[in-house]
């Protein structure tokens, strides 16, 4: 294998820029050609690639986001979709392409891999909801992300004596919710992966309320509902100070974390030593602070599950 593409697919996440510059480095250290293709799967499709050299990924490591932007692409789940992707790759001599993203990224990653096409996925997502691995790439910052806005709000909460409902992202994975909420302290922790009682949560902050508490945090995965509708039933039904923060997109941007950074050099790395071995219909990861990688259909059929010992002693602690 001589000439290699890397794109970046679906919701952006700090880290993946570092990849890209992993995948680019390592590929031309062993005297591959890399090509950078732009706006992901939509940009393969359309044919925006664009060769790229040491100088190309100067300057990135540090940066949150993509240096090859994002987009979603309907069209690539459809046959005709990814026979021209594959026909600008063959157009432009790409052997292999490294795929970094999260779910629907590593689909598309799937779907070329069974049409005969070597592609490796790098998991690139705030969520870390991709089997196979411990962590994603951007998940790291963006809990860092929650946790300061946390420490923040509570500043404010403990001065005012408020409870506040604060929404996180995570529309089917509440590890970003679960980790923020162990962090921070919250006393309320509600993700996808876990059945809820109001009435408890309720019950939970009348009981910190008698015994002299005069403030709380409760973390809700946007997957779980609206933050604002919960902190409305909260305010009704206790007349507690209640107030709602929603963090939005906040969580996706920023300089990422250091452990982000050496989680997407070493991921970016195995992807390219793989193609260079010729295994493509792979995915990297980190298990126990080894990279492995795995056969991306297997993966692909596992289902993301959030760490019930975890989320147990998150009830545990905030008694």
């Amino acid at each position: 294998m001589k000439r290699i593409g890397v794109l970046t697919s679906g919701g952006d996440s700090p880290g993946m820029n570092a990849a890209i510059r992993a995948v680019v480095r390592k590929a031309i250290y062993h005297d591959l050609e890399v090509y950078g293709i732009y706006h992901g799967y939509a940009g393969l499709i359309s044919g925006h690639i664009e060769k790229l050299e040491l100088g190309s990924v100067g300057d990135i490591i540090h940066r949150g986001g993509t240096k090859l932007y994002t987009a979603r692409c309907p069209e690539f789940k459809t046959l005709e979709g990814q026979m021209k992707g594959i026909e600008q790759l063959n157009k432009f001599g790409i052997e292999g392409l490294v795929v970094i993203g999260g779910d629907g990224s590593y689909q598309g990653a799937k779907k070329l891999t069974e049409h005969g096409f070597p592609c490796v996925g790098v998991p690139g997502t705030i969520d870390n909801d991709i089997p196979g691995t411990d962590f994603t790439i951007g998940f790291d910052t963006a809990l860092n992300t929650v946790i300061d806005a946390i420490d923040k709000i509570r500043d404010t909460a403990t001065s005012h004596e408020r409870t506040y409902v604060i929404e996180v992202m995570g529309r089917h994975a509440g590890d970003i919710a679960l980790w923020a909420g162990l962090a921070g302290g919250a006393e309320t922790i509600l993700v996808p992966e876990a059945d809820y009682d109001m009435d408890d949560v309720i019950a939970r902050l009348q009981r910190g309320h008698e015994r002299g508490k005069k403030h709380s945090i409760i973390i809700v995965a946007e997957g779980v509902g609206s933050a604002i509708e919960f902190g409305k039933k909260i305010q009704e039904v206790t007349s507690l100070d209640t107030r709602v923060t929603v963090l939005g997109h906040v969580q996706r941007g920023g300089s990422p974390s250091a452990a982000d950074r050496v989680l997407a050099g070493r991921l970016g790395a195995r992807a390219v030593e793989l193609l260079i071995e010729g295994k493509g219909g792979r995915c990297v990861g980190i298990q126990n602070n080894k990279i492995i990688d795995h056969d991306i259909m297997e993966a692909l059929a596992q289902k993301h599950t959030i760490d019930s010992d975890m989320y147990r002693l998150s009830k545990e602690l905030s008694i």
